[in-house]
C-alpha cells in the first residue's frame, strides 16, 4: 500500500466568499439555537484520517438507489430521476464516493416520528437511498418529487419541495450536506434556508430539467451536478473555513 507523505497530500483551497450561507441567520430561527457560541477549535488531521478507507463496495446494495423500489408496491407521486456529477474544484470527477439522499413523500411528510403534520405517510415509501459514484463521478437516484410542507419558522410558512443529499468526498472526514431544489418552485421568496444562501450561489441548488434524460411514460428527469470545492462550489451546511 502506497503511503501518502504530508507534502504529497491534496491542497484544499478556500471557497470564495459568498458561497455559504452563515451559521447564524436571524430569519431562519433554528439557527439562534444550535450555531457556534464560541469560535471554533480547528482539529488537525492526521495522514490515517485524510487517507484511510470510506467504506467497501458491499456496503450499498444493489436498488439502494432506488427509492421507488423498495417496498411491493409503487409510491405515491410523480416519478422522477435525479442525476448527476459529483466533482473537485478543478472539475475532476471524484469516483467511488457514498452519496445518500432523503426526503419528505409526495404529500409533503417525512417518515419520522418528529414529523407530526397531518399530511399522510405512504407505506411504500421510506424516503432515503444512497449509491456509489462511478468511474466519472457520475451518480442517479429513482425517487417521487418530494412536496411542500409547512414548519413554524415564521407565519403561513411552507418550505419548498427538496431533497437532502449527504456526500463523501476522498476520506470519511470529509462530508458534505445540502439540499437540492426544483425549478420555478413558488415558495423561494419565503424560505429563509433558501434566502440565507448568498445570492450569486443559489442557482447551484437548483435543479435543472432535462427532457433529454426524461423516460417516456415513466419518469421526468432532473440534472443536480455537486462541487465540493473552488469556485463553482454547492452551498452546503457548514462553510469551509480555512
Amino acid at each position: 500500500m502506497k503511503i501518502l507523505t504530508s507534502q504529497q497530500l491534496p491542497v484544499y483551497r478556500p471557497d470564495e466568499a459568498g458561497t455559504h450561507p452563515p451559521l447564524d441567520f436571524p430569519d431562519y430561527k433554528s439557527t439562534a439555537l444550535r450555531h457556534p457560541k464560541e469560535p471554533l477549535v480547528l482539529l488537525p488531521q492526521t495522514l490515517t484520517e485524510i487517507t484511510g478507507p470510506v467504506l467497501g463496495n458491499g456496503l450499498v446494495r444493489p436498488g439502494d438507489h432506488d427509492l421507488t423500489y423498495q417496498h411491493r408496491g409503487d409510491p405515491i407521486g410523480q416519478k422522477i430521476l435525479v442525476f448527476g456529477r459529483l466533482l473537485d474544484g478543478d472539475g475532476r470527477p471524484i469516483p467511488d464516493s457514498l452519496i445518500e439522499i432523503w426526503q419528505a413523500n409526495a404529500a409533503g411528510r417525512y417518515r419520522h416520528l418528529g414529523d407530526r403534520w397531518d399530511a399522510p405517510l405512504d407505506p411504500n415509501f421510506d424516503g432515503v437511498g444512497r449509491t456509489l459514484t462511478d468511474k466519472q463521478g457520475r451518480y442517479e437516484f429513482v425517487t417521487v418529487k418530494p412536496g411542500a410542507y409547512p414548519w413554524g419558522n415564521h407565519h403561513n410558512a411552507w418550505r419548498p419541495a427538496h431533497i437532502h443529499f449527504s456526500v463523501f468526498g476522498r476520506a470519511f472526514t470529509q462530508r458534505l450536506v445540502t439540499q437540492m431544489y426544483f425549478p420555478d418552485d413558488p415558495l423561494f421568496g419565503q424560505d429563509p434556508i433558501y434566502n440565507s444562501i448568498p445570492e450569486a450561489a443559489r442557482p447551484r441548488l437548483i435543479s435543472r430539467f432535462s427532457l433529454e434524460r426524461t423516460k417516456p411514460n415513466w419518469a421526468l428527469a432532473f440534472e443536480f451536478d455537486i462541487v465540493v470545492r473552488g469556485r463553482a462550489a454547492t452551498p452546503f451546511e457548514e462553510p469551509h473555513d480555512d
